[in-house]
């Protein structure tokens, strides 16, 4: 693609208001086509297409899931949504639909994939953009567009998309260099120099209150919404991030290598990886390179470094230690306390130009950290996220947006810690400062940090919602189980429920089957069963979070199933029970027990094509293959 094309993909964030349909359509339209693309031109840079089935992060899938989970996304929500009724390639909404790899609870077995032809799924993607194309077109909406208007199920598809832009092009900063052909669309910079000398400069406290407003202009994530108020104290901050010059000091200090230095979870990523220095460094004949998205280049020691939070956390200790002051990691509301004080602009203020290393306008890769000033300090956004002690829960007020359940409810299990900033290549809504990303804190983004040096340890004055996960009445499942267990018969080996809840019917019949799998919807549903599972450490039992109207291909040859969802999931029935005989070997049984369901007409109508009813009991029916 030729240079001056590059420009062509800058965008800035909609806004959700407006007094014209047609015009906000368009406006939507082209923010749509130019993202849809753009995440196109980031796997155009594959030598071949052999590249597509690599594997650099081995807690990730292969990089062929990413470039189809962006498009299956936009049809799995409209039709969860009920605005589509047609999919396109059930097996690819299948398959590609679930891209949180990070989970325990996540079977990353390559064996349970097939993973299709990259020209296939090129084709599948030029499918779903004519059927989103038109779906944009024709819609009925009105303005501004909130929750429940069928237009936010595209922005959230468009933003879900630019943020596997980002994490996309993580993944191909840990694939070897060579097998990258650059590509001017993507210009990387070019200043290289010595680190300046880092500062601390004074910031005073007070309170600083967050959380987004549900008639805000913009799009937002649910985990952005609700209130929170911190009080904080004075403190300090560097003037600059941490450059990978500055933290070369750590490294040959032996910052690696010294225990102290690492908490109790560092300690174990530090042994497990046997990491000496940041993962994008690369140590050739006694001299570091820096690898970025297309390139390996000598260690730009201006450069801001980019390192997970043990890492960073551990810097911090050694400063700490060299330094005899308190040195740690801000919180998300100190970064708040920055930005203020900073007067840095959000995006819809920042004029023809972003006053920052961020949205693509710059640079595809990082940049000097003395060259965006934004008041006394550089880089409050932009450049490279920077990691906060903070760890990701709802404000007050949080709400789960129904078709986007499993987004933020998975992350509140204090180990995932926000990041604020943004970096060279975040779009859309990471650029906003209200926008609230958590990671693990092993895993690697375009990410970096600023220290602060506090007096104390800073107490935020708020809890914050602590625990999202409400206990369902059990008492249903105990009774499914009673039945259940008189139709089993003794060769069964094989189970499954599907709407499986917290896991209750499927650890209550533990001891009757080999190996049981339970599958539900909602993901903070599969992460209880999970905590559950791994506390009564049973070892024949799997849950996985899945779509009971569009399962994976390798859910089948079960002797046992049990039906037991929520009727508001089930937006395909007649799909699912004309399928389910498929998985279930001969003389298989299936239990149908519907919650909150009535429709067993349905079932009888559908089943009694290929099953043989077996009996009924209290509205629960047994059918026999």
């Amino acid at each position: 693609m030729e240079a001056q094309d590059y420009k062509s993909f800058i965008t800035r964030n909609i806004s959700l208001r407006g007094d014209n349909i047609e015009k906000k359509r368009s406006e939507i339209r082209e923010y749509f086509v130019k993202t849809y693309k753009l995440f196109e031109e980031l796997f155009n840079m594959f030598a071949h297409d052999n590249i597509f089935y690599e594997q650099p992060e081995k807690l990730r899938h292969p990089l062929i899931f990413y470039f189809g989970h962006t498009a299956t996304f936009y049809i799995n929500k409209l039709i969860l949504g009920g605005f589509l009724k047609n999919r396109i390639n059930p097996n690819f909404e299948s398959i590609f639909a679930v891209g949180v790899d990070e989970m325990s609870w996540d079977d990353l077995n390559q064996s349970n994939y097939a993973w299709p032809k990259v020209e296939d799924a090129r084709e599948y993607r030029a499918k779903v953009q004519k059927v989103v194309l038109e779906f944009i077109d024709t819609v009925e909406f009105k303005l501004p567009i909130t929750w429940d208007s069928p237009m936010w199920i595209v922005m959230m598809g468009i933003e879900h998309e630019r943020i596997h832009l980002e994490t996309s092009s993580v993944l191909h900063r840990q694939l070897n260099h060579k097998v990258i052909e650059p590509t001017e669309l993507f210009k990387e910079c070019q200043e290289y120099g010595e680190a300046p000398a880092n500062e601390l400069i004074n910031v005073a406290g007070g309170t600083i209150h967050l959380g987004k407003k549900r008639d805000d202009d913009f799009y937002g994530w649910d985990n952005e919404y609700g209130e929170a108020s911190f009080e904080i104290d004075d403190f300090k901050a560097a003037k600059y991030l941490t450059s990978n010059g500055e933290f070369l000091e750590f490294v040959k200090d032996g910052g690696y290598k010294n225990d102290s230095f690492w908490d109790d979870e560092g300690l174990r990523w530090r042994n497990y990886t046997k990491a000496s220095h940041p993962t994008f460094w690369l140590l050739e004949n006694n001299t570091y390179h820096l690898r970025t998205i297309q390139n390996l280049i000598k260690l730009p020691m201006n450069w801001p470094v980019e390192v997970n939070y043990l890492e960073a956390l551990a810097f911090c200790k050694w400063k700490s230690h060299k330094t005899s002051t308190n040195i740690t990691l801000p919180s998300e509301a100190m970064w708040y306390k920055i930005y203020h004080v900073s007067n840095v602009k959000d995006e819809p203020l920042w004029g023809e130009i972003a006053p920052a290393n961020i949205n693509l306008e710059h640079f595809t890769s990082p940049s000097p950290v003395n060259i965006f000033a934004h008041g006394d300090f550089f880089d409050v956004i932009g450049n490279v996220w920077q990691w906060t002690t903070t760890t990701i829960d709802g404000f007050q007020g949080f709400e789960i947006h129904p078709l986007y359940d499993d987004f933020s409810v998975p992350t509140f299990d204090k180990r995932h810690n926000i990041i604020k900033g943004g970096s060279f290549i975040s779009t859309g809504n990471e650029t906003l400062k209200s926008s609230r990303y958590a990671f693990r804190r092993h895993f690697f983004q375009h990410a970096g940090f600023r220290y602060v040096s506090v007096s104390n340890d800073h107490k935020e004055d708020i809890e914050t919602v602590k625990n999202h996960i409400v206990f369902r009445e059990e008492k249903f499942f105990d009774i499914v189980t009673s039945i259940s267990s008189k139709y089993i018969k003794p060769d069964y080996k094989t189970a499954l429920n599907l709407g499986c809840d917290y896991g209750k019917a499927v650890f209550n019949m533990s001891n009757k089957f080999q190996h049981l799998v339970g599958i539900d919807f909602t993901a903070r549903n599969i992460l209880t069963a999970q905590k559950n599972l791994e506390l009564q450490n049973i070892k024949n039992i799997d849950f996985w979070q899945g779509d009971s109207c569009n399962l994976k291909p390798n859910f089948r040859n079960f002797d046992f199933i049990i039906l037991s969802n929520n009727h508001e999931e089930l937006y395909n029935l007649d799909h699912l029970l004309e399928e389910l005989p498929l998985r279930l070997n001969n003389s298989g049984r299936v239990v149908v027990a519907f919650k909150n369901f009535t429709k067993q007409d349905k079932v009888k109508e559908i089943f009694g094509k290929s099953l043989k009813f077996v009996e009924e009991i209290d509205n629960i029916t047994i059918w026999e293959k």
